[in-house]
Formats: structure tokens, C-alpha cells, sequence
């Protein structure tokens, strides 16, 4: 029996995002994945790149092109992507046409260091839904599963609401 293996893709955002004193301010920093699925002890191979470290208000066009033919040629068939929550739903949009493949983006509201961080959370609600979700992109936040088309986030109320 093969064990399921899942891809990670990190672009950054605040879910990576560290504090820098002498700055007063937070900047992205390296990808936080691999410690959370360390402090998780997962039962699951799998293999992870980094595509960026961008705050996702910066993100381009050139960069969701990145994020689509990178995971369009990646040959595992379920992948995770954690994203900047300011513009998830508007990546999730561009990787629709990728077919046979379950794709879930997800990211965090605070930063993955800090104690009342939601990363974790959200990381293993992605987890559990690209193992059962049928091919397609989701995003996963707020312990919902969202269609990238029908999900905004509310920035007063700090989480996604569906369309």
C-alpha cells in the first residue's frame, strides 16, 4: 500500500510573518510548514517548495502565473498552498482550470508564532480536506471549506465570509 503523500507550496504571507524590533514591524519571513507539521505529528509522507515570500497584497499577476504552472506540473495529485489572506480567493480563482488535482489554499489571520495563532488550525483543516474533497480548489479557514468564487474576507471581523 502506497502511503498518501500531500505537496506544500508556501508563498508567504502573514501565516510566515515575523516581528523585527528594530524595524517595529513585521516582515515575511521563512516558511513556518515544516515546524507545524513537526509540532503536529502527522501520520502522512510529504514534500514541500517555496514559490515566494510575499505579503499577498504584493502578489502580481506574474506570481499567480508562477503559483498555476508550478502546481499544474507538479505531480502529486493533492496540494496544499499557504497563502496571504488578503488575496487567497483571487489565487484560488486562477487555479481553477487545473484539473485532477485537489488543491486547498490556506493561510492565517496572525502569524504562526504567535500563541493565539489560527495557522495550525487552519493547516489541519486543510490537511483533512484534501485527503476527502473531490478534485477541485478550495480554500480552508475559519473550519469552513470555501469555493475561491464564493468567499471574501472581512477584514473588520478578522475571518471568511461566503458570498
Amino acid at each position: 500500500m502506497t502511503r498518501m503523500k500531500i505537496k506544500f507550496f508556501t508563498t508567504g504571507g502573514t501565516i510566515d510573518k515575523v516581528y523585527f524590533d528594530k524595524k517595529s514591524d513585521y516582515q515575511v519571513g521563512k516558511p513556518k510548514i515544516v515546524s507545524i507539521l513537526k509540532e503536529m505529528n502527522i501520520n502522512f509522507d510529504y514534500d514541500y517548495e517555496s514559490l515566494m515570500r510575499k505579503d499577498s497584497i504584493d502578489m502580481t499577476d506574474d506570481d499567480r502565473r508562477l503559483i498555476y504552472n508550478k502546481v499544474l506540473a507538479d505531480a502529486h495529485d493533492r496540494i496544499i498552498i499557504t497563502h496571504g489572506t488578503d488575496t487567497m480567493a483571487e489565487t484560488g480563482t486562477v487555479l481553477k482550470s487545473i484539473t485532477g488535482k485537489v488543491i486547498v489554499l490556506t493561510g492565517a489571520i496572525e502569524p504562526a508564532e504567535f500563541k493565539t495563532s489560527d495557522a495550525a488550525f487552519n493547516i489541519g483543516a486543510a490537511i483533512a480536506a484534501v485527503q476527502i474533497l473531490h478534485p477541485g480548489v478550495y480554500i480552508a479557514m475559519n473550519g469552513r471549506i470555501y469555493d475561491p468564487d464564493r468567499v471574501q474576507k472581512n477584514r473588520n471581523r478578522n475571518r471568511f465570509e461566503e458570498l
